[in-house]
């Protein structure tokens, strides 16, 4: 099997940012590499998951539980993984780098659910998409650290620039903040490596932020063995 690196983080947190800017960086080291993200909004099979996001099913992400709303996520997973790079992730030198995965679920889902019932969400969560739809587990979980109201920010300024609407997660600041408090939970639970993208109430620059990404990776991809 090949290594598995996740690209996670709140929304507006510059995942889609520095997911391009580590791939670039890997492949000029030599290393074989893959990028998908999720949703897979190419494929049939994020059809829920749009749904989910339009406001179809309600206009605030608390219409929908958790576990229904998780399940959706995790179908579009697994129909990335047995269709489109379960070939390449078999190969033992290949670099499969997610932006989002499993990890969505124990930030966006747990936020919606009482403090107490975390642990057994995120128990759930891991048994439910590595042991019985059987995805892969991710090597490294890199959470990008951005504080809710920058993250806001970020979002307001990508939607003023390209004219995208809001989904019903990033509409809601309350739900952010939420989400926040919930990512450190998993984090520190699930031993994520926590990238600081801020200093204050500004965010580092996106290079600063590649820089410390891609020392992390680094050591995990030339250690055998070796945790970041």
């Amino acid at each position: 099997m090949g290594k598995l690196i996740v690209i996670e983080g709140l929304d507006g947190s510059g995942k889609s940012t520095q997911t391009p800017l580590l791939e670039r960086e890997l492949k000029e080291q030599g290393r074989n590499v893959m990028v998908i993200s999720f949703p897979d909004y190419g494929s049939e099979s994020s059809a829920l998951v749009r749904m989910y996001l339009s406001g179809a099913f309600g206009e605030h992400p608390d219409d929908v539980g958790a576990y229904a709303a998780s399940s959706f996520y995790a179908v579009d997973r697994y129909a990335s993984y047995m269709t489109g790079w379960r070939d390449f992730y078999q190969r033992p030198d290949s670099v499969v780098l997610a932006t989002r995965y499993t990890s969505s679920n124990e930030i966006h889902q747990l936020a919606k659910l009482p403090r107490d019932d975390w642990d057994a969400f995120i128990r759930w969560t891991e048994d439910y998409e590595f042991e019985k739809l059987k995805i892969p587990r991710p090597d490294a979980v890199l959470y990008l650290d951005m504080k809710y109201e920058i993250a806001s920010e970020m979002i307001e300024k990508r939607c003023e620039s390209t004219g995208q609407r809001r989904d019903i997660h990033e509409t809601d600041t309350a739900y952010l903040e939420r989400c926040h408090k919930a990512a450190a939970y998993a984090a520190d639970k699930l031993g994520w490596h926590r990238i600081v993208c801020y200093e204050g109430r500004q965010p580092c620059s996106k290079e600063e932020i590649a820089a410390r990404i891609l020392e992390k990776v680094t050591v995990l991809l030339d250690v055998p063995g070796k945790d970041i």
